[in-house]
């Protein structure tokens, strides 16, 4: 048997990615799907204030035990001021410590939308699938821990806007609040990137090429999606988006959004997005597997860099 022959019967058991011709997943996107519909039936409403959102942090801390053991869980606790008076908010900070000074942080939020709050709205897209997302890469970086810089993950509050229409007073409060608490305190300087995931669970998913990103980040997430094998997922449309990559941008930090604003019909390309139609039947294990690919490959690449 030749080399090639042996390594085209490797790739049959194998997942295959361009850049060589076998890789298994490191993490799994069925396992990230499983874990979305565990988090959307402790917590299906996770509005600000809410039984569901206290519900979902709970959700989350009890998957990072071993982190909590070591110090290396952090709540992030605040009052906002909303448009409705002082809200508690709480973003939740999970720390690998790596071997070199840096830190890589990988964002999502895990509220839904105060607005939303008298309709059955679970934000299976919007915030729950990318939740467990960041579940999934941090069980990863456990039993993986970083060999270069930090990982750091970020499950922000506050994200959404509290009144229906969103403004930059009334959205973000999360990543404003630590964006500005860090820049006080230093850690902002040795953050390397900051790399936000939002609305990438979709069945119909193509990822943005997002505008208010870096544009260097915006190279390695091409480059990450050829060597995973995955460039049809993404830069079909560009666009700027308002999101929680903003406040850092703000702060020259390097930021990346990687999200699919799409979620919808051909008629309405929004008909799902804040609706009780962002529901579980609206995701895919294979977008999952592609945006966890996406991430732990841009992880590698900025090591690399």
């Amino acid at each position: 048997m030749s080399f090639r022959h042996f390594m085209l019967v490797l790739c049959a058991a194998f997942v295959l990615t361009p850049g060589c011709f076998a890789q298994a997943h490191p993490v799994s996107g069925q396992e990230i799907l499983k874990l979305t519909q565990q988090y959307v039936d402790v917590a299906p409403k996770r509005y600000i204030g809410s039984p569901g959102h206290d519900a979902a942090e709970a959700f989350i801390k009890a998957h990072f035990g071993p982190e909590v053991a070591k110090g290396n869980f952090i709540d992030d606790r605040f009052v906002a001021r909303t448009p409705i008076g002082p809200l508690t908010m709480h973003n939740l900070i999970v720390k690998f410590p790596g071997k070199k000074d840096g830190i890589i942080v990988l964002a999502s939020h895990y509220e839904t939308n105060y607005w939303l709050k008298d309709i059955h709205f679970i934000g299976a897209n919007d915030g729950a699938c990318t939740t467990a997302l960041l579940i999934a890469l941090g069980q990863y970086y456990r039993e993986h821990p970083p060999q270069g810089y930090s990982v750091w993950l970020l499950f922000t509050d506050g994200e959404e806007s509290i009144n229906q229409e969103w403004t930059d007073s009334d959205s973000l409060y999360g990543t404003r609040h630590i964006a500005a608490k860090w820049s006080g305190d230093g850690t902002i300087g040795h953050i390397k990137a900051f790399l936000l995931a939002d609305m990438i669970g979709w069945k119909e998913m193509d990822i943005d090429r997002e505008t208010n990103s870096t544009p260097w980040l915006l190279d390695l997430l091409a480059k990450a999606g050829r060597d995973t094998g995955h460039s049809k997922y993404l830069f079909k449309d560009s666009q700027a988006v308002d999101d929680d990559h903003i406040p850092f941008m703000q702060r020259g930090v390097p930021v990346l959004d990687v999200i699919d604003f799409k979620y919808g019909t051909a008629s309405d390309r929004e008909a799902y997005h804040h609706t009780a139609q962002d529901t579980m039947d609206k995701l895919s294990a294979t977008s999952l597997q592609v945006s966890a690919d996406l991430f732990v490959e841009l992880v590698k690449l900025i090591n690399e860099r």
